[in-house]
């Protein structure tokens, strides 16, 4: 019999075990954007009582046991290599963590168990962070139930970042404070106030990563109708990010858990979370706060990949990727990226990077019904999975993708991608989008037919010159097409030929 697994691509696990839940993470593939196939979580809390006891949760301990046998079978199951576990802040603090970590050991041979220290929980947060957000400047905050870790991250932080772990996790925090607010507020203030480097995060961005942040970035998104719902680079202003917690820290338990978005199992976190970001951005003065759902297991899984990959551009690396599942002919992209070069004369490199990602997504619909491409095609780049496209790169390559499979600019369906971009960029993605439209219905998708025709523009007219015998000629259906994109870009319109 076949090996089941022998089809698929490597296969990478980890468990991140922290102060407040357990998840397994089973990533396919070592490409540059990690594609998680498999993730559960569990909430244990191993961290309550830990600041009164110093000892993991007896509860937490025995629940924490039982999951992890399952969690060790699945990654077995699915052929996961390597598979490592990596303990954090309650394990590594409480007295009892190596006895926990010992029965672990009995329960999943062979798996590697890491106890991490708080500089190297920091350094893979931010590693997971930098893997979706590499131009990412600023300070990365990863609160977990037990500790918060700190990072400067930013292409002039030197050799070594400063990092800095504290005993602010959402979880650490309430014990210390005996669930007092005012004494929560205290103690960040007091815990924050010993980290001087937190001053240059001030006009720069603050990366959050961590669950109770997450819980607060969805309340925020349900409060203001935001129409994008994934966590994900979602990002507000400095000063949202201080409105948004001072509502968390005045309304009361019953209203927390009427808000729409709010999870009922972080309800009792979102206080204490609300306090360590109020007392943050006064700290930091960021002007922004950017929502990260990437952390430590991003960051784990980027060290299983070759330095050759780490490199490439998330984007357009995420472009070869669908292109290779969709696409009829791999050498069609960087063609069209050709082709449509003399109509984006005065663009700029992250335009040009845009674009290149749309050339490369160009055939996603090749594989659904002609009726609904285009509307497939807009959602599935919309909510695509990829780690390093911000909300406003999905609109973009969404509604160009959608217009190039002659969506109307106008359905409704789009006014998602058209509530996420300015004009200019809804302008871009509309000459985009019907220039590729052009593009296939002259090359039937083959780089070969497409080298038979050119466009140009000149003198403020758009042209398209089909060579004789190529097998492209001008019918009424090319003509339509130039018609469009020419008004498009506000252009007149020669006659194809």
């Amino acid at each position: 019999m076949p090996d089941p697994l022998g089809a698929h691509a490597p296969r990478s696990a980890i468990v991140d075990l922290g102060s407040n839940s357990v998840r397994l993470v089973v990533f396919e593939g070592r490409g540059r954007n990690p594609t998680a196939i498999f993730n559960e979580k569990a909430v244990l809390r191993l961290g309550r009582g830990l600041a009164s006891t110093g000892r993991l949760n007896e509860a937490g301990v025995v629940q924490g046991l039982r999951v992890m046998t399952r969690y060790n079978a699945i990654a077995r199951a699915m052929g996961a290599d390597p598979f490592e576990v990596l303990a954090t802040a309650a394990v590594r603090d409480a007295s009892n963590g190596p006895e926990f970590v010992a029965a672990l050991e009995g329960r999943m041979p062979g798996v590697p168990i890491r106890v991490l220290t708080g500089e190297q929980e920091a350094t893979l947060s931010s590693a997971g962070v930098l893997c979706g957000i590499p131009e990412a400047d600023g300070i990365m905050a990863d609160i977990g139930g037990g500790s918060l870790e700190l990072v400067r991250v930013g292409a002039d932080t030197g050799a070594v970042p400063l990092a800095q772990s504290l005993g602010l996790g959402v979880i650490r925090l309430s014990d210390r404070a005996e669930g007092d607010l005012g004494r929560a507020r205290a103690i960040a203030d007091a815990d924050l106030g010993a980290v001087l480097w937190l001053a240059q995060g001030e006009e720069r961005d603050l990366y959050l990563v961590g669950g109770a942040w997450r819980a607060l970035a969805r309340v925020q998104m349900h409060l203001t109708g935001y129409p994008l719902h994934i966590v994900h680079h979602y990002t507000i202003t400095g000063d949202a990010g201080r409105d948004l917690a001072a509502q968390m820290l005045a309304s009361p338990r019953r209203a927390l858990e009427r808000l729409t978005g709010a999870p009922r199992r972080r309800v009792e976190d979102l206080p204490f979370a609300a306090t360590v970001l109020r007392r943050l951005l006064r700290q930091t003065n960021a002007r922004r706060v950017v929502f990260s759902a990437n952390g430590i297991r991003e960051g784990w899984f980027m060290q299983q990949v070759p330095p050759e990959v780490r490199a490439e551009d998330p984007v357009v690396a995420l472009g070869h990727d669908i292109a290779a599942r969709y696409g009829r002919d791999v050498r069609l992209p960087p063609a069209l990226l050709d082709w449509t070069g003399p109509l984006f004369p005065d663009e700029t490199a992250a335009q040009a990077r845009l674009r290149a990602a749309a050339c490369w997504m160009s055939d996603i619909g090749s594989q659904d019904h002609p009726d609904y491409r285009a509307e497939q095609a807009f959602f599935r780049v919309l909510r695509q999975p990829g780690v390093a496209m911000d909300h406003a790169t999905r609109a973009f390559l969404a509604l160009t993708l959608a217009l190039r499979y002659e969506a109307e600019l106008d359905a409704p369906y789009l006014g998602i991608g058209r509530a996420l971009l300015d004009s200019a960029a809804i302008s871009r993605a509309e000459v985009l989008g019907t220039a590729l439209r052009l593009a296939y219905t002259l090359s039937a998708g083959t780089p070969e037919l497409l080298a038979g025709a050119n466009l140009r523009v000149l003198s403020g007219r758009l042209g398209l010159r089909l060579a004789e015998g190529s097998g492209v000629f001008a019918g009424d259906g090319i003509q339509r097409r130039l018609v469009r994109l020419g008004a498009a870009m506000g252009l007149a319109v020669d006659e194809a030929g």
